[in-house]
């Protein structure tokens, strides 16, 4: 019993340092690893405090000093999960009326490896979205995706054989669009405006950014940078816009809530769930990296989690109305002094520019009153 109580002891120490770790600006992947899963370590950290208060005496001092750490960490990575819990309040509201146009945008990482295109494709069958969002794309996908060109006669196509391929296909007539490689010359973003069938239009930006992890960046830099001047863009627009993509990095993360404070977009599962779609084959190991933000000039008609496609990645579908009018009440995160450094220093670090971004504006909306 003596030598669990030393194992417990070490354990709970283990985790308090991992839940500092990423109170550092260090960008180096073993630090910024620790934002992704603060679920399983709020799990685990009710594990120890349920058995430190089954066999540790209470009495004891280093007893005490283990539970109160315990109670701590599980506090504090709780408090970054519940706003996506439904515990918390809606960010997006529910659309309300049904007569707004609407427009449906489903992303999936397929996966390179992955053979099970007739999976993905049943489910677009289903869904009929009206944008697609492909991610790790290569010519095989492409080749695979063919059967959908008379579905979809609106395109942008960037297969490559490194896990950043890129697909867009719509049934929404596309402008202005543009591939970037805004902080590699290897790792595609895709900008445009969709024109729904009223006529009215609306940007869109879809993102593949590299995740800081020993097989892939050894830091998070271009990562943020990305997201940061993606935000910038964002924030300036006059003009309904979405966010999309496999962005690499948690809803709750320290860069993510700088990303949302930047833009001023808003997360429709804030109060709503997790929804988390990576990883699709380990229960226990998942977290939500699929991600589609927008301008408050939407409201929520739907948001699900798909199934298993053979992806390590769940695809993701999300259905908005575009209600300028209705919509402006919602409230996005605040930002202050301290957030507009940081953004600035991560776009200095990264070596891009917001003005990088490619806009593609060009429409009028109309005036609320």
């Amino acid at each position: 019993m003596h030598a669990f109580r030393i194992t417990l002891c070490v354990l709970t120490v283990i985790m308090t340092l991992l839940t500092l770790l990423p109170f550092s600006r260090n960008q180096r992947w073993w630090v910024r690893v620790w934002d992704f899963p603060r679920l399983q370590m709020a799990t685990l950290c009710l594990l120890f405090l349920l058995t430190e208060l089954m066999i540790m005496p209470l009495s004891d001092g280093i007893s005490t000093t283990i539970i109160i750490l315990t109670v701590a960490c599980m506090a504090y990575q709780s408090w970054w999960i519940l706003p996506y819990t439904p515990f918390y309040r809606v960010q997006v509201k529910k659309t309300v009326s049904g007569s707004h146009s609407r427009i449906k945008i489903m992303n999936s990482n397929v996966l390179t490896t992955n053979r099970k295109a007739g999976a993905l494709i049943a489910q677009i069958r289903e869904h009929q979205p009206d944008i697609l969002v492909l991610l790790e794309t290569d010519q095989w996908w492409e080749d695979q995706m063919a059967v959908l060109d008379a579905d979809y006669p609106h395109s942008l196509r960037c297969p490559l054989d490194n896990l950043y391929g890129m697909h867009v296909y719509s049934r929404l007539p596309m402008h202005s669009a543009k591939i970037q490689f805004l902080v590699a010359d290897d790792i595609p973003s895709m900008h445009f405006r969709a024109e729904l069938p009223t006529g009215e239009q609306v940007v869109m930006h879809c993102l593949h950014p590299m995740p800081p992890s020993p097989t892939e960046a050894d830091e998070s830099t271009d990562r943020d940078g990305e997201l940061v001047a993606v935000g910038h863009t964002a924030a300036k627009a006059t003009y309904p816009t979405i966010v999309t993509g496999d962005l690499n990095d948690v809803a709750w993360s320290r860069t993510t809530r700088l990303f949302m404070k930047v833009s001023g977009l808003l997360d429709p599962r804030r109060g709503r769930g997790m929804f988390n779609t990576f990883h699709a084959s380990y229960p226990f190991l998942r977290w939500p990296l699929d991600h589609v933000f927008h301008s408050k000039d939407f409201t929520l008609v739907s948001l699900q989690r798909l199934g298993f496609m053979g992806s390590d990645h769940f695809p993701i579908l999300v259905e908005l109305a575009l209600t300028p009018c209705e919509g402006q009440d919602q409230e996005s995160l605040e930002i202050d002094e301290e957030d507009l450094d940081e953004a600035e220093e991560k776009l200095a670090n990264a070596g891009v520019k917001s003005t990088d971004v490619h806009r593609a504006e060009k429409l009028n909306m109309p005036v609320c009153g």
